[in-house]
Parts: C-alpha cells; sequence; structure tokens
C-alpha cells in the first residue's frame, strides 16, 4: 500500500508523535529537561525536513520512534532522549559536532559523535573490517555506555521497519543483528529488546520458520489465556491471604527461543513442553524482598509440586548482568511443566530496563561484579590491539550470551563465569599473571587437569610457577574472551622471540652458504618454501621446521629450471606475494582428527562445503569413510543427535606447527634430583608437551620413560642432547612405541 499523507496530516502527525514522546518516560522529565528536549526536537524537524524514508514516510518519524524506545523501553533521561533525536543530525545534514557542543553542551555533541563515527564505519564491508567496526563501536561502550543504548534502539525501530527494503539487505541487517546487537543488548539487561531483535532476525533469516511458530503462537493464544488462569485461580487465595500486593502474567517465549528449543532437541513445536512462562511480580510486604520472594515460593510448592533440577536462585547471586529472580518449574494444572518466574517490582524494572533501572535502584553505584565490573574487563581486551579482529569479535560474543556459574575462590568470594568455563579461565579472571603463570588447579581440594570444566559451587585454588608459560592447546579449552585473548597475545610474543632467533640462524647460514643475505634473497627464500611473509620464514627457521637440509635443497635447486620460473616471477612481482609484515599468517593446510590430532583420509562434505580454517568434525560414514562437515552444516543437528558415537572432533591446523607424539627411553646411574633435573630440561622447551613421565631407580641404577610433543624432528634432536647432558644420564633413545 502506497504512502498518500499530506503535508498538513504529516504536520500533524509529527506533533502528535512528540506529545507521545513525552508522555510516559521512564525518568520524571523537569522543565528544563522538556525545554532541552523540545529543543533538540525543532533542530532535528528542520535538519530532516526534506528527507524521506524509503516507505515515504517523513525522516523525522525515525528519530521520534528511537528516542520513544530509549525513554520507555530503555529508561533514560532527557540528555539520552535529545541525542536520540539528533542521533542521525551530522551524519546525514549540514549540522556539524561542533554545532552539537555549541547548542546543546559537551555530553550531547559526544554522544551524537559516537553514534556518527559507528553509522559512518559500516556500508558494504567484508567481513574482517566489519568486524573491526564492531570493534570500534563497543570501544564507545566505555566512554558512554549510552552510545550503545541509543543505537540498539536506533537497531531495534529500523528491524521494525524494514519490510519497505529490499530482501538482500533485510538478510544482512537481519543477521547482522542476531550476531552482535542482540547478544549485546542481553548483556545489558535489556531482556525485551533482546527478544524482539531475536525474534524480527528470524522474520527476516527464516521467514518460513518464522511464520509457522507465530502462527501456532496466535492459533494457541487463547487456549494458553486459560492456562494462565486455571494456574492463577488456584494460588490467588493464598497470596491474597498472606496480603501480597501482585500481579500474575502469562509470557509465551519468543519465537526465536521456541526455534532455538526445536533445534537442539530435534523436536517438533508441539514436543516443546515449556513453551510460556508464569510470572508473578510482587510488592515486598515484610521490608525483606529476599525473604518475601521464597514466602511466594512457598506458596506456589504447596501447590504446584516442583522439578529441583531446575531452580534458578538468582536473587541470592544477581546474574552479573544485574537480573534478579527466582526461577522454578513446576507439574502445573493439567501435568503439565511451567516456569514460574517470582520478581519484586524492583527486580521486574532492571529485567526490562535493564542499566537504567540498575542506576536508579543503586543511587548510580553498580557492584563490582555488575555492569561495570564487566565494562572495566570489556575495555581491557577492546584496547588490545594485537589480537585479530574476526577473532576479537567472535571471542567477545563468547561472553554476551553465555549462561553463567559461580564458584568460590580459596578464601570463599564468589566469582561468576560463563558456563562450560574451564579451570584455566578461573585463573585468568583470577589476574593475567595468574593465568600465564598457572599450571595445575586444585578443585574442592583435588588436583586437576587446566581443562577441568568447573561446575557451579566448586571452590577452586590456582597453582603457579614462575617459569611457567602458555602453550597453545590452552586455546583448545579456554573459553572466556579474556583467556583466549591473554593467550593469544603471550603466544604472539614467543613466536616474535621465536622468529628474531630465526633471523639470526637463517642470515648466519645464509653466509655460510654464500648466498646474500638481502632482501630480495629472503623472499625468494620464502617464495620457494610457499611463505607469504619474511616473518613466517624466519619463525619457521627458529623452530627447527626449516633446517639446515631444507636450505641445501633450495641451494641445490636454486639454478634449476623451477627456481628461475619462482626468480622471474618473484622479480615481476616483489612486494605483493612476500611481504615484510610481521605476522605470522595460518596457513590451515592439514586437519587433524580426535584428541590424538592423527592424520587421516577424509573427504569434504557436499551438503555444506567446508574450506580451510573452517570449524569442522568429521563425520564416521557407513560406505565413504570419514566425511567433513562444518560445524554449522545444515545436517549437524540431525547427526550429533542421532549418530553421536560416529562423530570425531577434528580442526584444520597449520603444519608446521603441528605437534608429533614421541616416546623415549632413558637409562643411567641414579643420582639425587636427577627425575627433577630432566623435567626441567623439558619445561624449560615451551613448544615440548610433555604427555608421560615415569622415572624409576633400582640398586643404584635408574630407568625412564618418557612421552613427548613435540614440533619437529630438529626440535627434538636438540631435546635429546640436553637429556644427555644431565649428570648421570647414560643412553637416551628413541622408541616407536613404549
Amino acid at each position: 500500500m502506497s504512502y498518500t499523507a499530506t503535508i498538513d496530516e504529516e504536520n500533524k502527525e509529527i506533533a502528535k508523535r512528540y506529545k507521545d514522546l513525552l508522555k510516559g518516560t521512564y525518568q520524571t522529565l523537569s522543565v528544563s529537561d522538556k525545554k532541552l528536549i523540545r529543543t533538540a526536537f525543532d533542530i532535528a524537524v528542520e535538519a530532516h525536513s526534506n528527507q524521506r524514508r524509503k516507505t515515504g514516510e517523513p525522516y523525522i518519524y525515525h528519530p521520534i520512534a528511537v528516542a520513544k524506545i530509549v525513554a520507555y523501553e530503555i529508561g533514560l533521561g532527557a540528555t539520552s532522549i535529545a541525542a536520540a533525536l539528533l542521533h542521525d543530525v551530522v551524519e546525514d545534514t549540514e549540522y556539524t559536532i561542533d554545532d552539537m557542543e555549541r547548542l546543546f553542551g559537551e555530553n550531547i555533541a559526544r554522544i551524537v559523535s559516537g553514534l556518527t563515527k559507528i553509522s559512518s564505519l559500516k556500508k558494504e564491508q567484508d567481513y574482517s573490517i566489519q568486524a573491526e567496526n564492531f570493534r570500534k563501536m563497543l570501544l564507545t561502550l566505555h566512554d558512554d555506555v549510552r552510545v550503545i543504548l541509543i543505537k540498539i534502539a536506533d537497531r531495534l525501530h529500523n528491524m521494525q521497519t524494514m519490510d519497505a527494503m529490499p530482501a538482500h539487505k533485510q538478510v544482512k541487517i537481519a543477521s547482522e543483528t542476531l550476531y552482535i546487537y542482540a547478544p549485546l543488548a542481553h548483556r545489558l539487561g535489556l531482556y525485551n529488546i533482546k527478544t524482539e531483535l531475536e525474534d524480527l532476525g528470524l522474520k527476516y533469516t527464516e521467514p518460513d520458520v518464522y511464520n509457522d511458530i507465530n502462527n501456532k503462537i496466535i492459533e494457541s493464544k487463547e487456549e494458553q489465556q486459560k492456562y494462565i488462569d486455571s494456574f492463577t485461580n488456584i494460588i490467588n487465595d493464598a497470596l491474597d491471604e498472606k496480603e501480597f500486593s501482585y500481579e500474575i502474567k502469562g509470557r509465551f517465549k519468543s519465537i526465536f527461543s521456541i526455534r532455538r528449543k526445536m533445534r537442539k532437541q530435534n523436536v517438533t513445536f508441539e514436543e516443546v513442553y515449556d513453551k510460556f512462562a508464569i510470572r508473578i511480580i510482587y510488592q515486598p510486604n515484610s521490608g525483606d524482598e529476599k525473604f518475601d520472594a521464597w514466602k511466594i515460593y512457598s506458596i506456589v510448592t504447596d501447590y504446584f509440586k516442583p522439578n529441583p533440577a531446575r531452580l534458578r536462585d538468582w536473587i541470592s547471586q544477581p546474574k552479573s548482568t544485574g537480573y534478579e529472580a527466582l526461577h522454578i518449574t513446576v507439574i502445573g494444572p493439567e501435568s503439565k511443566w511451567v516456569e514460574v518466574q517470582i520478581r519484586s517490582q524492583r527486580m521486574d524494572e532492571i529485567a526490562e530496563k535493564g542499566y537504567a533501572a540498575h542506576f536508579k535502584y543503586k543511587q548510580g553505584k553498580v557492584s563490582e561484579n555488575g555492569l561495570e565490573g564487566w565494562l572495566n574487563k570489556l575495555k581491557e581486551t577492546l584496547e588490545n590491539q594485537s589480537i585479530n579482529a574476526v577473532d576479537f569479535v567472535e571471542d567477545f560474543k563468547l561472553n554476551l550470551y553465555a549462561k553463567e556459574i559461580y564458584v568460590f575462590t580459596p578464601r570463599g568470594d564468589l566469582k561468576s563465569l560463563p558456563k562450560g568455563a574451564s579451570a584455566l579461565d578461573f585463573a585468568f579472571s583470577v589476574h593475567t599473571d595468574v593465568g600465564l603463570k598457572c599450571r595445575g588447579a586444585k578443585v574442592n581440594g583435588k588436583l586437576v587437569p587446566l581443562s577441568y570444566e568447573l561446575k557451579s559451587g566448586d571452590q577452586v585454588e590456582v597453582l603457579t610457577a614462575n617459569n611457567n608459560k602458555p602453550n597453545v592447546r590452552w586455546l583448545d579449552f579456554v573459553i572466556t574472551a579474556r583467556a583466549r585473548t591473554k593467550i593469544k597475545s603471550a603466544l604472539k610474543a614467543e613466536e616474535k622471540k621465536i622468529a628474531e632467533e630465526g633471523k639470526a640462524i637463517l642470515l648466519r647460514k645464509l653466509r655460510h652458504l654464500k648466498l646474500g643475505t638481502n632482501e630480495k634473497t629472503i623472499h625468494e627464500i620464502a617464495s620457494y618454501f610457499g611463505l607469504k611473509t619474511s616473518f613466517d620464514l624466519f619463525y619457521r627457521v627458529g623452530n627447527g621446521a626449516i633446517d639446515n637440509t631444507k636450505l641445501k635443497e633450495f641451494v641445490a635447486k636454486r639454478s634449476g629450471p623451477l627456481m628461475s620460473f619462482i626468480r622471474s616471477t618473484f622479480n615481476r612481482n616483489i612486494g605483493k606475494n612476500v611481504s615484510n609484515k610481521e605476522e605470522v599468517t595460518s596457513n590451515f593446510d592439514s586437519l587433524v582428527f580426535g584428541k590424538e590430532e592423527q592424520i587421516l583420509d577424509y573427504t569434504l562434505s557436499k551438503c555444506c562445503n567446508p574450506i580451510q580454517g573452517d570449524k569442522v568434525f568429521g563425520f564416521v560414514t557407513i560406505n565413504d569413510g570419514i566425511k567433513v562437515h562444518r560445524t554449522d552444516c545444515p545436517n549437524a543437528i540431525s547427526m550429533q543427535s542421532n549418530y553421536a558415537y560416529r562423530i570425531m572432533p577434528a580442526k584444520w591446523i597449520d603444519s608446521t606447527k603441528q605437534e608429533f607424539k614421541v616416546f623415549l627411553k632413558l637409562s643411567g646411574i641414579d643420582k639425587k634430583g636427577i627425575a627433577n633435573n630432566i623435567t626441567r630440561i623439558i619445561s624449560n622447551n615451551m613448544d615440548v608437551f610433555i604427555y608421560g613421565i615415569n622415572i624409576a631407580g633400582d640398586d643404584g641404577i635408574f630407568k625412564g620413560n618418557l612421552t613427548l610433543g613435540v614440533k619437529n624432528k630438529e626440535q627434538l634432536n636438540k631435546l635429546i642432547n640436553k637429556i644427555r647432558n644431565v649428570d648421570g644420564v647414560q643412553k637416551v633413545e628413541r622408541i616407536n612405541k613404549l
């Protein structure tokens, strides 16, 4: 239907929407607040007077709608409402940031500036640039959270009014919303907005699924209301008797969460048993919110049998988003499972408004475990420029949606971590240095591997050693963004150190072989070994992947037809193929399977066409051996649900960084401290991993077996020579297996 309003009708509608904006704001507005908002409104109307939305409507409808979301749903005050009205003025009109500061002061100018920077960063860009933009956008979070809150409101209204856009843009914007904006809204405690963003995202990315679930929800609305009434009627009298002032609401789960549950459990809409929740919102009548919540819990469970495994107490220990509530799952009328959420009026406001309500009730103070603590940790991660932007966004997302567990320090302090966090994640949450020097952990008094997955209620003690260094394997079992960032930074620093040593070794060898040590020769060698940067070459020489033998092969072939071709190509494309950039590129040239990281025969599946570097798994077929699928393959959920025993963990690696298992047999004269001396030598070699060690003495002699993980033969030979030099060791030999 085409847009046909007259100018007079539009002006009346603009005035009506403006009055509506001021009518029900969460914050109480003073006369000066209203004056500020009016000035911002007048400037926005004048600035956008010649602009139209894709629907044909006046553009000013959009800033008013964003300001209304900011005022009603997020609950911010006059400064934010004015900034929301002005959020597109600098980007789309003749006004500048200086004009904003002159007219509205420093605060509003800074917020509008932040919003303008975010908008100017996007458009049609590739993934890595977009990831870098997200990093820059998130940097504004700590400077002024209101920038991101208004940006989320802006994105919500854009999603609500996307019907006029072409389909390809709808999918792009919806995917971006599901990827970052919905998780961000969740992390800032904006649960209503998060839910709407997810549902609208699904509407445009999977319209058939969205419409099917939506229609079924609409069909069952009447039945749902009857059920809520039957539940309410049973406990009304009991709550009235205890003189509670309360409201009972029923709420269907969001379309997106029903879809997620259907996929995760491989069930139909009808088989999702907890499609809606009942919420009891009370005004405390004893002066103690927590006491009243448990009192209501007692009343509900007097009538309906609870599932003890599904009790969630976020009143004693609120979520790090600030969310507080008591969740119980009970067998309700008609023997149906139903989730009951018990919240005070204050808790409900925090759940609905997030950040704004948090500050209203805390008088501007938020606990270290809450929003401010999270923002402080986030800033540290954001400002680490060494991490790749795509990796950063992926790692950052891990901490947005993660369910939480609560663990204790040795002193009894409580810490929240994402569900699935390891003992090593805990070490990094204590302090970066504790994580980097972590050599073990005790959970509930028992020694556990660093990869041990923590559970709520665990008491964790970290064991450290000053000479301990991170291992690349650590990345396989840490899930927090903080831990991953710090480990990658430490590994990168170690790689730089190895590359510097490799450069010195290579230049020395080139002089010995009477080859030039200039840039051209270095690049020629890098081209010969198929490397993209000179840094890659130095690193591989340093870790022994390119040794004397391989360099001599290069010299021997240097004058052959192959190298003549490489040299001529190199001369034509100098600076294009090989760069001096100090970065170890991931070649992802080898696929390994299982915990042992074995190289096995495989074929790539055609249903999802995985490429090198994708997150993948192996599926053992009956006739075609191992088929490799992406973890987000359309068939992944079905295969993992029905044939879990045939799934093999798999990952792409850079073969120059691959680890090989070797077995060593030792013998010699038993001397005091010999075992300690041997293990110290191995531990001091960062890239050597100890799988097993067994040394035993017998009447003055000792025998031992070692199982180690090494990168290459040169590294192994160096290690064997060092062990042979230990006082008392007489024989070290490599054997096929123990």
